[in-house]
């Protein structure tokens, strides 16, 4: 079992794993060896904030300067959604 995602942590996608568009749809997905995830806008603007440079924390005040009503536990639950698929990885220090 992981340990709970923090404020601090510096998320990223995991090697193997790239954000990108659907050439049909525009839509933003998820290219990974195994498959394809497709998300919305918001899911892709934490995406693109989870580089590995930036915290969690650095990652929600990004994104609720560009979206309203943006919920940390909304965050914290698709970034740990995502460790938990082995999408992203957070270096845990």
């Amino acid at each position: 079992m992981t340990a709970a995602l923090s404020l601090g942590e510096r998320p990223q996608l995991r090697r193997g794993v790239r954000a990108s568009t659907d050439p049909l749809s525009q839509v933003p997905i998820l290219l990974f060896p195994e498959g394809v995830l497709f998300l919305n806008e918001t899911a892709a603007a934490v995406i693109r904030h989870c580089d590995g440079s930036h915290t969690v924390a650095e990652a929600v005040q990004a994104i609720s300067e560009l979206y309203d009503d943006v919920a940390v536990g909304d965050i914290l639950s698709l970034v740990a959604d995502l460790v938990a698929q082995r999408l992203m990885v957070v270096d845990r220090g």
